[in-house]
Formats: C-alpha cells, sequence, structure tokens
C-alpha cells in the first residue's frame, strides 16, 4: 500500500514539476513583456525570437511549435525524444527534465514524512508541535490544528519549489513569492503555539525556538549579503531562507539545513564554476532541497543532534 502512495506521490510530483517550471516561463515572460519598451530598438532584437503573446499551451521555445500531448508526458517525453524538439531537433534543456524529476522525489519525501506524523509512529517532526516538556507527543495526540499545519505546509513545499525552479531558470526570486511564503511561515508558527499551549503549558521555548532558527538560517544569509553588497548571495536568498526557517521552526533543524545546502551548493557547483571567479551561485534550489530533506528526516535529524 505504501509504494502505491509513493508512486502515485511521485507521479504527481512529476506533473507538478512541469507545470511548476511552465508556470515560471511563463511569469519571467509576462514580467519581460510588462517592462519592455516597444519604441526601443534594443528590445526589437532582443524579442525578435519570442512569441508576440503568452501560448496558451505548452510551444517549443526555439520553433515556437506547439507541444502534441504525447510531448507533454513528464519525464517520459523528454527521454523519447532525447531533450530534444520533436519540430526543430534543437535541444529543450535539463530544466524541465529536473524540475519533473526533483518535485517528484520531493513529494515522495515530504509525503512519506506526512504518512508517519499522520500514524504517530515519527514521533517530533516539523508538522506538529515542539513541545520541550514531552518530546514524544505526535499528531495523533495533538490539537486537530496541525492537520492546518499540514495543509500550509504541503502548500508551501509547493510554493517553495516553484521559487527554486524560478531561481535555477533566471537567477531571481519573484518578490510575491517571497512575501507569501515568509507570512505562511509566521502562521505556521502561531499555529504550532496554540497546538502546544492545549497540550501543556506556556514555554517561552516556543517563540525562542523559530527565532532562533531564524536567526540561523535567515540572519546568516542576510549578514553575507550584507557584508558583500550581493556578491555572494542574492537578496532574495535571505528572505527565502527566513521564510524556511520559520516552517522547521527548530534551531537544529535550521543547522542541518544550513549545513546541506551549502554543502549541495559546493557539492554541484564548485566543479562548474572552478576558474570562473564571476560565476555566480544561484542558492535557491539548494536552499529548497535542504527544506525538503530536513522535512523528509526530521525526525532522525533531531534523534542524532540530541
Amino acid at each position: 500500500m505504501e509504494i502505491i502512495v509513493y508512486l502515485f506521490a511521485f507521479i504527481f510530483g512529476a506533473c507538478l514539476g512541469s507545470f511548476l517550471c511552465c508556470q515560471a516561463r511563463r511569469l519571467h515572460l509576462r514580467q519581460a513583456k510588462s517592462h519592455r519598451k516597444p519604441s526601443s530598438q534594443s528590445a526589437h532584437k532582443s524579442t525578435a525570437s519570442r512569441p508576440s503573446k503568452l501560448p496558451r499551451r505548452s510551444i517549443c521555445l526555439h520553433c515556437h511549435r506547439q507541444l502534441a500531448w504525447y510531448d507533454n508526458i513528464p519525464l517520459i517525453s523528454w527521454l523519447v525524444l532525447r531533450g530534444k524538439c520533436r519540430h526543430c531537433h534543437r535541444p529543450i534543456g535539463l530544466a524541465e527534465f529536473l524540475s519533473e524529476l526533483g518535485t517528484g522525489a520531493a513529494l515522495v519525501g515530504v509525503s512519506t514524512a506526512f504518512c508517519q506524523s499522520l500514524c504517530g509512529t515519527s514521533g517530533l517532526t516539523i508538522f506538529g508541535a515542539f513541545p520541550p516538556q514531552d518530546a514524544t507527543v505526535t499528531l495523533c495526540t495533538a490539537s486537530p490544528l496541525n492537520y492546518i499545519i499540514l495543509a500550509i505546509i504541503a502548500l508551501l513545499t509547493i510554493l517553495l519549489i516553484f521559487l527554486a525552479i524560478y531561481d535555477g531558470l533566471y537567477g531571481e526570486l519573484p518578490n510575491f513569492g517571497l512575501i507569501l511564503a515568509i507570512i505562511l511561515g509566521l502562521v505556521v508558527v502561531i499555529l504550532r503555539v496554540c497546538t502546544s499551549l492545549a497540550l501543556s503549558p506556556f514555554s517561552p521555548d516556543l517563540i525562542l525556538y523559530p527565532l532562533f532558527a531564524t536567526l540561523i538560517l535567515g540572519g546568516l544569509y542576510l549578514l553575507l549579503y550584507l557584508l558583500s553588497h550581493g556578491r555572494w548571495v542574492g537578496d532574495g536568498d535571505w528572505l527565502l531562507a527566513t521564510a524556511i526557517a520559520l516552517i522547521l521552526g527548530h534551531p537544529i533543524l535550521a543547522l542541518v539545513a544550513l549545513f546541506l545546502a551549502n554543502f549541495l551548493a559546493c557539492f554541484i557547483m564548485l566543479p562548474a564554476t572552478r576558474g570562473n571567479t564571476r560565476a555566480k551561485i544561484h542558492f535557491g534550489p539548494f536552499l529548497v532541497a535542504a527544506f525538503v530533506l530536513v522535512c523528509s528526516f526530521s525526525h532522525y535529524f533531531i534523534m542524532i543532534m540530541l
């Protein structure tokens, strides 16, 4: 039964990743059109290879031919076509394939943690409260508000994946997505406090834990941004890290996410940027990847670190 659930999560995640990647490209094209100056000659040159209006269905970015339904099957179509357009035979790129594969894997990991929380088998996780008096309180014995927390974190995971895809494609993070993620993260913190108060007396840790997590993850990236004047990390990275820290809600998990994000960035990007001192690393995808890993194994990380 679990295999069927995970298979469904992967298939749904792959389809969702294809949709999010498409929406990221649409949003970037829409923003480019809104800032375009028709009277400028350079604008005409830069838009010569772009469609005149936003397409309703997926198209090839090179020849602008509309893709058939059998060319839009997540992962399978890319593999069958060997990463090339059926019509013009130009490379489609790895962005779509990695978005579909990464989102599918992310939903499998997060759904595993969801199932463990719902069954009460994983102990302390980010999907329930963090009562310091009893670290064995699970979702099944906590307030029904935890189900709302589950839903919000699920939506936040989708939003964070969209931000990671957009940052990976264009090296920037949309402000509306960052603001929404921080607001929803604050809502999760408030709901966690409410669920904990229903189980035990108030403890300062209910406020201090997410505060320390924010200082560790978001504060460090903000410091790097200020010290480097935006050369080391972008202005959106520290906002994204702040939202992730609020969702994690625990300083130990924030430390683990910080380590994983920087380890993945160094392991994957340093070989590609070796010798290029001007190359910039987009930390958004690595922060989100670290968030997914911590979500999937939060109980084990806390047990190891404590």
